[in-house]
Parts: C-alpha cells; sequence; structure tokens
C-alpha cells in the first residue's frame, strides 16, 4: 500500500473530525504515539504545517522547544513518521536491533544540507517500537 497524505490539495489544516475520518483505525495509534511523545520524551510542542499543501498536504510537526523531532502525515488508513536525523543520528540508528524495513529505509535516507531524510509508514501498533527507538535516538544527538 503505497501512503498519500489525506489532505493533500486541502485549503485548511484537518479539523479533529477530518484526521479520524481519514486515519480510520490507525487514529488509535496516531494519538498514542503523540500522547507518548509528549509524556514519555517531553516532545509536547504541536504545529500543523500546509506547505505547497496541493502537492504534500498537511503535517504535525511535534516539537520539543522550536526543535522539530518528527513530522505526521496523515494518510488514508495509515500515518507517515518522518525525521531529519543529523549525520551521527542516522549512524546511531544503523547501529540500532531495528526491523529489516526499517534498516533499508535507514540505507536509502536521502541527504540534504539540514540532514537525512527517514519517512515510515504506520498501519499498526508493531509499527511503533522502531520510530520510538528513532525517536530516543534523534533525542540523544
Amino acid at each position: 500500500m503505497e501512503y498519500s497524505n489525506a489532505f493533500r490539495g486541502k485549503a485548511n489544516q484537518p479539523s479533529e473530525a477530518e484526521l479520524i475520518t481519514a486515519l480510520g483505525p490507525s487514529a488509535k495509534l496516531w494519538n498514542e504515539f503523540i500522547k507518548w511523545m509528549a509524556d514519555e520524551e517531553g516532545v509536547a510542542g504541536q504545529e500543523w504545517k500546509g506547505i505547497v499543501v496541493k502537492k504534500y498536504g498537511w503535517s504535525l510537526r511535534l516539537k520539543q522547544k522550536s526543535r522539530n523531532i518528527a513530522y505526521l502525515g496523515p494518510g488514508e488508513g495509515c500515518f507517515m513518521v518522518s525525521f531529519v536525523l543529523s549525520d551521527k543520528a542516522l549512524q546511531a540508528a544503523k547501529e540500532a536491533h531495528l526491523p529489516q524495513a526499517v534498516v533499508e529505509a535507514l540505507a536509502a535516507a536521502p541527504h540534504y544540507p539540514e540532514g537525512n531524510g527517514l519517512r515510515l509508514i504506520v498501519h499498526r501498533a508493531a509499527d511503533l517500537p522502531a520510530i520510538r527507538k528513532i525517536v530516543a535516538i534523534k533525542l540523544g544527538n
């Protein structure tokens, strides 16, 4: 299943009801992840951004003070968690014991001036432990 932002082309940020409808069963995981980020990692800041919404749609930035930690992109029945990792964080993630799909995503992470872009899609609860490890690595670097 290929990911597509559920709010691509939408002029305004999604309402809570629109978000829940789009995410479907993964809405519970979305909310659990956001709560975990705030409660366990101290990443409580949230900011919706719609940059070039016709092409990319809307994403929710999870922030610690002014630092962007993760970006959540709502899809239809799933969501994408994206990170910008420093070279040091990328290397630490490659050395962590992560599932093969995550290892492959790390190997394919494109390099940008601000860091390495990692995108992971969440379909089920089993997808979250690896993402939590990456959050810990990002926060530690």
